[in-house]
């Protein structure tokens, strides 16, 4: 396992022994919800066939194996992440479909050494928004990028527009102590919620040719499981499961029970429709 030291060692720590593991157990779910998502993400980094590309923040591997397949075996891609769970996981997948052209790397894309690598493409489906120091890893990223390489990758726009994530946790705070919010632009999900201040980060990292483009979508939470099934989902990730993890048995069994409740005021013809909204980014070196 990656040693948790650095600039993100707290994010090395809860990945590794938080929220990976749990990321592992509910892999398919979380990949149904935001797959529609990456793929409009992937359709702007454009991979092409031969070319090398390196996925940030690659987590189990779902979007590595879809770059793998598009740049084919004369391309490469190179996974990489902090968590070990995550990666053991994505490993594995990649041993089952049999994809030589892919590999992962558990280190921090932050502070890891490039040096001899140049890729046509970086890319990441909502792994960048855990960087401390996020003008230096965009930088070392950018140093690792091809003369006229690209970058492309997705992130989440601010709590208030992504309901699918924010609405569960506003129910369950009904039972719970709300946690102190972090300070704008902390690592985490929403840490780049502020286009101005990403496009700022990018500028001073490197690039040119910024482009950030916001997109609202509804996502099913649902996602053809029970309204049950959907509760416990919703109950082991994001915000909401933050809470639930710390909470007394009794406080968390209410808890989701209210989450239960707003799900079902959503509830229409066997869907649960709640908003989200991202960022599509793309830039160049240089």
């Amino acid at each position: 396992m990656l040693e948790a030291t650095g600039p993100n060692a707290q994010q090395i720590e809860y990945w590794n022994e938080v929220s990976g593991p749990k990321w592992v157990q509910l892999n398919d779910s979380i990949d149904r919800l935001i797959a529609p998502i990456g793929a409009r993400a992937l359709d702007l980094a454009a991979p092409k066939e031969g070319e090398s590309v390196l996925d940030v923040g690659c987590g189990c591997g779902n979007t590595s194996i879809v770059l793998a397949e598009r740049v084919g075996s004369s391309g490469r891609v190179v996974g990489i992440d902090i968590s070990g769970p995550m990666l053991a996981e994505a490993n594995a997948r990649r041993d089952r479909e049999g994809l030589t052209q892919l590999s992962f790397e558990n280190a921090d894309a932050q502070s890891h050494d490039f040096s001899g690598d140049r890729f046509d493409l970086v890319f990441s489906r909502f792994g960048v928004m855990f960087f401390a120091e996020p003008v230096v890893a965009f930088e070392s990223l950018r140093k690792a990028l091809a003369p006229e390489g690209r970058l492309a990758f997705v992130c989440w726009q601010s709590p208030e527009h992504n309901g699918w994530m924010t609405l569960p946790a506003r129910a369950a705070v009904q039972h719970l102590d709300p946690p102190e919010p972090p300070p704008p632009g902390a690592p985490g999900p929403f840490a780049f919620a502020d286009a101005e201040r990403l496009r700022g980060i990018l500028e001073d990292a490197g690039y040119g040719d910024v482009v950030i483009d916001g997109v609202e979508i509804q996502i099913d939470v649902l996602g053809g499981r029970s309204l049950d099934d959907a509760v416990d989902f919703m109950s082991d990730m994001g915000p909401a499961g933050a809470m639930i993890r710390e909470a007394s048995p009794e406080a968390a069994a209410a808890a989701r029970g209210a989450i239960r409740e707003t799900l079902a005021e959503h509830e229409r013809e066997g869907r649960v429709e709640l908003p989200a909204a991202v960022w599509l980014v793309g830039a160049r070196n240089g």
